[in-house]
């Protein structure tokens, strides 16, 4: 998403209209799944490329798009329902719609665990809302020794309100793992991995209005920024995670046997 690959920059309308746009396209993406209301899209080499695009939709009935938007931004309620998530935290504010933070996740074993530093950005427009992020560079966050730090080139949510009381929600990745993985993992995260996330925020959707009365209802500061308590960031201290700068490691000798029975419920 970095523009010229350099610079750090807060996205801008054309970037949010961009994002929305290869969301809503079916011009050059694949279709690797489509049951049970979720479809999955991918879009590059496919048997070569790991680095792949890959893009997820889902119709949520009974979830209107404010209460999914506030489920993807709210990281007390994610340790309820993302049982990949090690940890996230924020760690710093840009501006009022935009921040910097941290996100590691489990791999399935014996895959090296992976972990995220990124600039997200966020957008109400009208009755869709949308929530996009890319890899960056903080000098107090650098790689752990216990995680593979991977690479956000463009990752992000559109949720649409679709009718009265419901939504769709598409999200959109392309991520470098850093690691020469094996194919089976690239087919495994569009046939079995994606679909299965996309149905956890579905159901997360329709319980957060109940855990939300319970735990702080009117904090919400990713829709009222006075709320905000974020220490400042500025984008000086920030440099863009180009993906050859970091270790390289190389899984591909690891077969879909290897894989722990604990793993198939990732």
């Amino acid at each position: 998403m970095s523009r010229g690959g350099e610079m750090v920059y807060i996205p801008d309308d054309s970037d949010f209209s961009s994002f929305r746009d290869q969301c809503e396209s079916l011009e050059g993406w694949h279709c690797r799944y489509n049951k049970a209301g979720v479809t999955v899209w991918s879009q590059g080499q496919e048997e070569s490329c790991t680095v792949q695009k890959i893009k997820t939709r889902i119709s949520c009935k009974d979830v209107p798009a404010e209460t999914l938007y506030d489920v993807l931004h709210d990281t007390r309620y994610r340790k309820k329902w993302d049982s990949n998530m090690i940890e996230t935290y924020d760690i710093g504010r840009l501006t009022v719609n935009a921040d910097v933070g941290y996100y590691s996740w489990k791999c399935p074993s014996p895959l090296k665990n992976r972990d995220f530093v990124t600039l997200r950005s966020w957008l109400p427009l009208g009755n869709d809302y949308m929530i996009i992020n890319y890899s960056v560079k903080h000098p107090k966050y650098p790689p752990r020794k216990d995680f593979v730090r991977a690479v956000s080139l463009q990752t992000g949510y559109l949720i649409k309100a679709n009718g009265d009381g419901a939504c769709v929600l598409y999200y959109l990745t392309q991520v470098d793992p850093r690691g020469s993985l094996p194919k089976w993992v690239v087919n495994r995260v569009s046939q079995f991995v994606a679909p299965k996330a996309m149905k956890k925020i579905y159901k997360a959707g329709l319980k957060y209005p109940e855990w939300k009365c319970k735990h702080d209802p009117g904090y919400k500061p990713w829709v009222y920024p006075e709320q905000n308590t974020l220490p400042s960031v500025s984008l000086a201290e920030l440099s863009v995670q180009h993906a050859d700068s970091l270790e390289n490691i190389d899984e591909t000798g690891l077969t879909e046997d290897h894989l722990s029975t604990s793993d198939h419920e990732a």
